[in-house]
C-alpha cells in the first residue's frame, strides 16, 4: 500500500520545490507525473523551466493529463515514489474535458474519480507525493465557471487530504505540516 503525502499551498509558494526535495529522500527510482498540457508558448516555457529544475536528478518524467487510475499500479511499479503535479490542473483538464462534450463534472463526479485513483494507489508499494493550491483562500470569484472550479478543486483536496498520511502546507518556501 502506498504511503500518500499531500502538499498544497498558494501559487508560487515553493509547494513544487518542496515536493522534489522529499521525494528525492523516499527513494533512488523516482517518477514525475506532469498534470500540465502544453497549451501556448508561455507554458511551454514554464514547463521547460521545471524539466530543467529536475535535470540531472533522477527523474523520469511521464505526462498525464486526465487518467490518473490508469498510472496505477503497471506503469509506476519499477518507482519508489512517484510525484503528481498538479492536482489543481488536473482537475483543471477533468473541466475543461467536460466543456469538450465529455460527461458533466461536479463534486460527486469529481469525488469518484479522486476516490478511483487513490483505490488505485492501494496497489502501489511505494510513496506517492501530489502537489495540489490551495485556491480556497482568496476572494469569492466573479464567474459561475471560476467558482465551479474553486470548488472542485476544494472537493478533490479534502478527499486526498483525508486520505493521506501526512498533509504539508507551504507558504513563502516554509512548509507547515498539518497531518502527519
Amino acid at each position: 500500500m502506498a504511503k500518500l503525502i499531500l502538499i498544497t499551498g498558494g501559487a508560487r509558494s515553493g509547494k513544487s520545490s518542496h515536493a522534489l526535495e522529499l521525494a528525492e529522500t523516499k527513494g533512488e527510482k523516482r517518477l514525475f507525473v506532469a498534470t500540465c498540457p502544453r497549451l501556448d508558448g508561455e507554458m511551454n516555457e514554464r514547463i521547460i523551466r521545471h524539466e530543467e529544475e529536475r535535470r540531472g536528478r533522477g527523474w523520469k518524467t511521464l505526462e498525464c493529463q486526465t487518467d490518473l487510475p490508469s498510472l496505477f499500479p503497471l506503469q509506476t511499479k519499477e518507482f519508489d515514489v512517484v510525484l503528481i503535479d498538479c492536482l489543481t490542473l488536473w482537475v483543471n483538464n477533468l473541466l475543461y474535458s467536460q466543456a469538450a462534450g465529455e460527461a458533466s463534472l461536479n463534486d460527486q463526479s469529481v469525488g469518484d474519480l479522486c476516490r478511483q485513483w487513490l483505490s488505485a494507489t492501494e496497489k502501489y508499494d511505494g510513496t506517492v507525493i501530489c502537489v495540489t493550491n490551495e485556491v480556497g483562500l482568496g476572494i469569492v470569484p466573479d464567474n459561475a465557471l471560476a467558482r465551479k472550479y474553486r470548488d472542485l478543486v476544494g472537493t478533490c483536496n479534502q478527499i486526498v487530504g483525508k486520505q493521506a498520511h501526512e498533509v504539508i502546507f507551504v507558504s513563502c518556501g516554509i512548509p507547515f505540516f498539518l497531518k502527519n
